[in-house]
C-alpha cells in the first residue's frame, strides 16, 4: 500500500490535487494523509492576558482546521467510494516544511502531493510560496505538483527531461518507472543539449537509462539548448500533450549550472501539466 501525503489550505486547487491523486492511483490501495498546518504567533509579551489570548487563538484556529479537514474528508470519501483508498486527516500547529519532513519519516510517505495555481497575469507566481519552499527544502520524497483544473487522469505519455550528465540513482528510476506502469505510459526522454554529440559518460548514462526502461515503451528526443530551456521544455510538453513532466532535482542543480536559470522553478510558471520532482538522493521508492 502506498502512503501519500497531500497538503491542503482548503482551496479548490488543493482539493483538485487530492482528487487527481486518488484518480491517478485508482487501481491500487493507498493510504492518504491529508495535512493542514496552522501557526499561532507567540506574543512578544508573556503576561497572563497575552497568554490567554494566545491560547484562545490556538483553540480557534485548531477547531477551524479540524472542522474544515473533516469536510474535505467527507467529500473525498464520497468521491472515491469505488476505490480501495483509506484517509486520515492531520491538523497541527507547526511550520509546513517541518511538519512535512517529520510526517514523511513517521508515516513512511512515498509521495507528497501539492496543488498550485501557477502563473497569474504579468506577475508570475510560481506555484505559491508554500509549494516552492517545500520543493526546495524536501529531499526525502518525490513531490507531485498538480495545476488547478487538471482533468488528465490516465498517464499515457510521460516526459522526462534530462541531459545524461549524472549517473542515475536506481531508486529515482524505479519511482519514474512506477508512474509509467500505472497506465502503461510511453516515456519520452527529452534530452537538453548544447553539443552535437554525447560525451563518453553521457553515452554510458543513456545506455543505463535505456537498459533500465527496456520493459517500458520509450524513446529519446533531443532539443538544443537556447536562451530559455524551461520555456522550450514547457512548450514541447504542452504541444505534444504529455500527461506529466518529470525531472530529477539534483542538490547542486545540474540544469542550473548548464543554463544559469532555475529550471525546476521556472517550469512551474508555464506548465499546464502535473509536474513530478524526484530528489536525486531518494531513499524511499514508489513501487
Amino acid at each position: 500500500m502506498k502512503n501519500i501525503l497531500v497538503t491542503t489550505d482548503f482551496s479548490k486547487n488543493a482539493y483538485d490535487a487530492l482528487f487527481y491523486a486518488t484518480r491517478l492511483f485508482k487501481k491500487e490501495p493507498c493510504q492518504f494523509y491529508i495535512l493542514n498546518t496552522f501557526e499561532v504567533k507567540t506574543p512578544i509579551f508573556t503576561s497572563r492576558l497575552y497568554l490567554e489570548k494566545g491560547a484562545a487563538l490556538y483553540h480557534s484556529l485548531s477547531e477551524k482546521s479540524e472542522c474544515e479537514l473533516k469536510e474535505v474528508l467527507h467529500s473525498i470519501v464520497r468521491d472515491t467510494e469505488d476505490f480501495e483508498h483509506q484517509f486520515e486527516i492531520i491538523s497541527i500547529s507547526k511550520p509546513l516544511i517541518e511538519t512535512i519532513a517529520k510526517t514523511i519519516v513517521s508515516k513512511q510517505i512515498d509521495l507528497v502531493v501539492m496543488g498550485t495555481k501557477g502563473a497569474s497575469g504579468i506577475k508570475e507566481i510560481f506555484m505559491g510560496s508554500n509549494t516552492v519552499n517545500v520543493i526546495e527544502a524536501i529531499n526525502s520524497s518525490p513531490i507531485l505538483v498538480v495545476p488547478e483544473n487538471i482533468d488528465i487522469y490516465p498517464l499515457y505519455h510521460i516526459a522526462f527531461a534530462t541531459d545524461f550528465t549524472n549517473k542515475y540513482n536506481l531508486n529515482v528510476l524505479q519511482t519514474l518507472k512506477s508512474f509509467c506502469k500505472l497506465d502503461d505510459a510511453i516515456l519520452k526522454v527529452i534530452h537538453v543539449t548544447d553539443t552535437k554529440e554525447l560525451s563518453n559518460s553521457q553515452q554510458e548514462n543513456k545506455r543505463s537509462l535505456d537498459t533500465y526502461f527496456d520493459d517500458v515503451k520509450h524513446s529519446t528526443i533531443s532539443i538544443a539548448k537556447n536562451k530559455s530551456v524551461e520555456k522550450h521544455i514547457s512548450t514541447m510538453v504542452d504541444c505534444l500533450e504529455f500527461d506529466l513532466l518529470a525531472m530529477i532535482k539534483y542538490r547542486h542543480g545540474f540544469f542550473e549550472k548548464m543554463t544559469h536559470e532555475a529550471i525546476i522553478k521556472k517550469i512551474g510558471h508555464h506548465t499546464k501539466r502535473p509536474f513530478l520532482i524526484i530528489p536525486d538522493e531518494l531513499i524511499n521508492v514508489i513501487y
